[in-house]
């Protein structure tokens, strides 16, 4: 059994941080229920920053809102992550994990709460552009939290042997949350009003808060070894050249996944004609398949080692993948008599190209994780998530400028660029030691 899962076995019946949290002892079992409370987490902010894209249709209308001023609002929840996740990180590697969680999920449900209470429109009027995006910036900048505390938890709970299948279940959190989000958030903002969308979530970060102070405690060998060596185990990830490149290009790879998430639901509407009910289930299938590829890619990269050329799969079939959907929707332009079988086709090639693109984060986490050591792994996972929400902010703002320029198959096609480009970047092994 892993070294990490020994200590879980055997905890000490002391702590070095007594004087916080007191003498603990812990079962075999502990490690899941931490797992647990990062998927919770996770899929609670994923429906935050997920689903409210899904509703992109009602918002537009409700706000009363054009497709730049919509993608402004959208892409400003993405910029918010961006700017706090490294900021985020760093404090967890610091202060720990369950502060900086805690913080985080209580300060976001008591932000949701006051949108839904100030941030809506009502009788009385429509809130601006302005002041919507300014509060999805800061949802965006609370929320960052959620993802290095986390991941620094399992992480420091689990041992290599399971590391990736456990990273893998967190991050099927991310499709969970988003999927969840897909099909509820659109049909009761549009039967309830968004009062009850940002009510909703808000309570779904409160739970998770709940769940963390219950459980969410530093591993028994972390809590008695010394902060300071473990502080400074490992060169400090942003001055290691192979973070920064995996970083690098899990941003790239997310490119396209954001496109998905942010703007099918537009896409799904507008091209093809379908209603709310079945544009819903075709984002939710994305999730879906996504969490099935994401906790299958944790085993079977932990049993295989090959998470390198896994990824680098990841990367060419989601650019074959949206190459195809361009191809397609040109042909739905060119070939107006193969309209009815195309118009078919395409929601099917976009849940395919969704899921390819979003199969490969755990593995690629996992991977970043252990090259970054086990005293930075809160700072290594903020940083690439900070690439990640660069492009949750540069996307929509991105995409209603493409569409003015080339239509729908210049955002596919470019979403196919983003990922061929982040393919040789998974081609360099770790170096030794």
């Amino acid at each position: 059994m892993s070294a990490i899962v020994t200590r879980s076995d055997c905890p000490s019946p002391k702590s070095s941080k007594a004087g916080s949290e007191g003498a603990r002892t812990f079962t075999s079992n502990h490690r899941w229920k931490v797992l647990g409370i990062g998927v919770a987490a996770n899929a609670g902010f994923s429906a935050t920053f997920s689903g409210i894209p899904a509703t992109a249709v009602m918002l537009r209308q409700g706000y009363h809102l054009g497709n730049a001023e919509l993608g402004l609002a959208l892409g400003l929840l993405g910029l918010g992550v961006a700017l706090s996740e490294l900021p985020w990180g760093l404090l967890t590697d610091r202060w720990g994990d369950r502060r900086v969680l805690l913080a985080g999920l209580g300060l976001t449900a008591a932000w949701l709460s006051l949108m839904a209470l100030l941030v809506v429109p009502s009788s009385s009027g429509v809130p601006g552009v302005d002041m919507l995006a300014a509060a999805l910036l800061v949802t965006g900048l609370l929320g960052g939290s959620v993802n290095g505390s986390s991941g620094r938890a399992i992480m420091g709970w689990f041992g290599e042997g399971e590391r990736g299948f456990a990273m893998s279940i967190r991050q099927t959190a991310v499709p969970l949350g988003g999927g969840l989000g897909a099909l509820v958030l659109p049909s009761l903002a549009s039967t309830c009003g968004f009062a009850a969308v940002f009510g909703l979530l808000a309570g779904a970060s409160a739970v998770s808060a709940l769940f963390a102070w219950r459980w969410l405690h530093e591993p028994p060998a972390l809590g008695d070894a010394p902060a300071a060596p473990a502080s400074i185990a490992g060169p400090a990830p942003l001055r290691n050249a192979e973070v920064w490149r995996i970083a690098t290009a899990i941003g790239l790879l997310c490119f396209p996944q954001v496109a998905v998430l942010t703007f099918a639901s537009v896409f799904l509407h507008d091209v093809v004609g379908l209603g709310t009910l079945a544009t819903s289930a075709s984002l939710a299938a994305v999730q879906a398949g996504a969490m099935v590829m994401r906790v299958w890619s944790g085993r079977f990269t932990d049993r295989h080692g090959n998470r390198r050329p896994f990824l680098r799969l990841c990367s060419g079939l989601s650019a074959m993948a949206f190459a195809l959907l361009w191809l397609l929707v040109l042909a739905s332009h060119a070939l107006p008599g193969g309209q009815p079988v195309l118009m078919a086709v395409l929601p099917l090639m976009l849940i395919a190209a969704g899921i390819s693109v979003s199969a490969w984060h755990g593995v690629a986490y996992t991977e970043l994780a252990t090259l970054a050591g086990a005293g930075h792994v809160a700072t290594a996972l903020s940083l690439a998530n900070s690439f990640v929400f660069v492009g949750f902010f540069l996307v929509p703002v991105a995409i209603p400028g493409l569409l003015h320029l080339w239509s729908w198959p210049g955002v596919w096609l470019s979403a196919a660029i983003c990922a061929l480009v982040a393919w040789p970047i998974f081609l360099r092994p770790p170096a030794a030691g």
